[in-house]
């Protein structure tokens, strides 16, 4: 009975942990296709959500990552990597899909370079916009700083 008890704890303990699965994971099964712009005149990578990932919009997400020193006009946004500035997507160490904009509800105090934090926040998604990033994070909160 003892063994039946464990093999049930840890089967739903997994099961919770796929239904709680970060945003990064789910931002991970984008494909991305090339694709010409006609405003900029050229070709870039465009993003092919999955109908799992569409399916989140306007759900709330967890993400935890590093902040991003990136000069955004104006700061109503941060961005948020899945790895630090050495390996990220803006140094040529990762794809599109580990970084994400963070709208916050209430702008929290200032972040140092690399810092470690979690936040959660509204699934957006993007695949026109060319100023803005794929995945985008609305009426986020810092959850541990």
């Amino acid at each position: 009975m003892k063994s039946f008890s464990i093999a049930a704890g840890l089967l739903l303990s997994s099961t919770l942990l796929m239904a709680q699965s970060d945003g990064w994971t789910s931002f991970a099964k984008t494909k991305f296709e090339t694709k010409y712009n006609e405003k900029a005149a050229e070709y870039f990578m465009m993003p092919v959500f999955p109908a799992e990932l569409k399916a989140m919009v306007g759900k709330e997400v967890s993400l935890e990552g590093y902040y991003m020193p990136i000069d955004v006009e104006g700061n109503a946004y941060i961005i948020l990597s899945k790895f630090p500035y050495s390996q990220c997507f803006f140094c040529g160490g990762a794809g599109p899909e580990t970084i994400a904009e963070v709208y916050f509800k209430i702008k929290p105090s200032k972040f140092e370079a690399d810092q470690f934090i979690r936040v959660k926040g509204k699934v957006k998604l993007n695949e026109t916009d060319l100023e803005h990033g794929n995945f985008i994070l609305t009426d986020a909160i810092l959850v541990e700083k």
